[in-house]
């Protein structure tokens, strides 16, 4: 049984910074990429960034570029999210999710492209 769980999220001032961790048990964790998605209430499930099964190919949407950097360590199954100069609008709960597909070396930004998911992490911005 495939799980990932988030961890690292919390209250945080605009301009702070956190990290977040997903660690992966249960499936072949370095041949498939890795994303990390957000939902804010009332809002779709939307892609952040996302990272490639070696770790060598990242791709980031346009409003956390420069802010947000995604890693992997394949030894620990783990992928992270280093958030820094946080913003109010970054508010959401976090979801790390396993592509679908193995061995893609394309990183995809559409969630129906991951089938496994964590249970999510909040993340609250005050301004």
């Amino acid at each position: 049984q495939v799980q990932l769980v988030e961890s690292g999220g919390g209250l945080v001032q605009a301009g702070g910074s956190l990290s977040l961790s997903c660690v992966v048990s249960g499936s072949t964790f370095n041949n498939y990429a890795m994303g990390w998605f957000r939902q804010a209430p009332g809002k779709e499930r939307e892609f952040v960034a996302g990272i490639s099964w070696s770790g060598g190919s990242t791709a980031y949407v346009d409003f956390v570029k420069g802010r947000f950097t995604i890693s992997r360590d394949n030894a620990k199954n783990t992928v992270y999210l280093q958030m820094n100069s946080l913003k109010p609008e970054d508010t959401a709960v976090y979801y790390c999710a396993s592509d679908r597909s193995v061995l893609t070396t394309v990183i995809r930004t559409s969630r129906y492209e991951y089938d496994y998911w964590g249970q999510g992490t909040q993340v609250t911005v005050s301004s």
